[in-house]
């Protein structure tokens, strides 16, 4: 039998509770355990200079984790970098500065205000300034996918059917039309994120982890072991089955 792995879904800010979901991975796996962060650190929770702070802290502590990029992440780091809060996936036509997607809430916990109503210039140099540079610098650098012991960790999803070196990128952030239909087996178990539920699932050929924690919901962790997967609460494991 292989080591537990563990995952936690998108933490969207919310700092209390990907604490509760580390001290659950902890109690199971001990201070080291290996965890892989599905991507959508920041946006709608409070605190999403915290959650970054947090997980930067852990692995320069040498922890074993590795976080993915989600689709918010992406359009942070980009609002930094460009200027831009559009992105043309998004089906509503708003933008990262509405608090439906929550850049808001982001731009506040770095003590940037106001930013619905502020110039769009001014708001992105006070953001700059704000902002450390080792946090868009982590942020640039995460990785989109990562494969390990027969599971594929990404943030959104695949297109099934393309290999995955041809996998267009914005995919992997965003897709859910053709991914979440999608009832054939893949290569790996895919496990991510980006679409809420109320509770993660599993759907056989996918797990999802997004239980919801951007809306205040509970983050809830997995662990894996082989073919077996279990959610993590303060009771211990709870088996997560097809």
């Amino acid at each position: 039998m292989s080591d537990p792995l563990y995952a936690i879904g998108d933490i969207h800010g919310q700092i209390e509770l990907l604490e509760q979901a580390l001290e659950w991975v902890r109690s199971d796996g001990g201070p080291d355990a290996p965890i892989v962060f599905l991507g959508d650190l920041v946006d709608r929770g409070p605190d999403s200079r915290g959650v970054i702070d947090r997980l930067m802290a852990g692995q320069a502590d040498g922890l074993p984790w590795q976080v993915l990029m989600g689709n918010h992440d992406r359009m942070f780091a980009r609002f930094l970098s460009d200027g831009v809060v559009h992105d043309p996936r998004i089906k509503s036509g708003i933008g990262w500065l509405h608090p439906r997607l929550g850049g808001p809430a982001t731009l506040l916990s770095y003590g940037v205000k106001g930013a619905e109503r502020r110039p769009l210039e001014a708001l992105v140099e006070e953001a700059r300034e704000l902002v450390p540079e080792t946090h868009l610098g982590f942020l640039n650098g995460l990785p989109k996918y990562i494969e390990r012991e027969g599971k594929l960790f990404v943030h959104a999803g695949l297109r099934p059917g393309v290999a995955l070196s041809d996998q267009d990128p914005d995919d992997l952030l965003w897709i859910r039309d053709g991914f979440l239909e999608e009832k054939a087996p893949y290569p790996w178990l895919v496990v991510h994120g980006h679409t809420a539920l109320d509770m993660p699932f599993h759907y056989g050929n996918r797990v999802n982890l997004d239980g919801g924690g951007g809306y205040g919901r509970t983050i809830y962790p997995a662990v894996f072991e082989d073919e077996d997967c279990w959610l993590l609460d303060e009771q211990g494991r709870l088996p997560l089955v097809p």
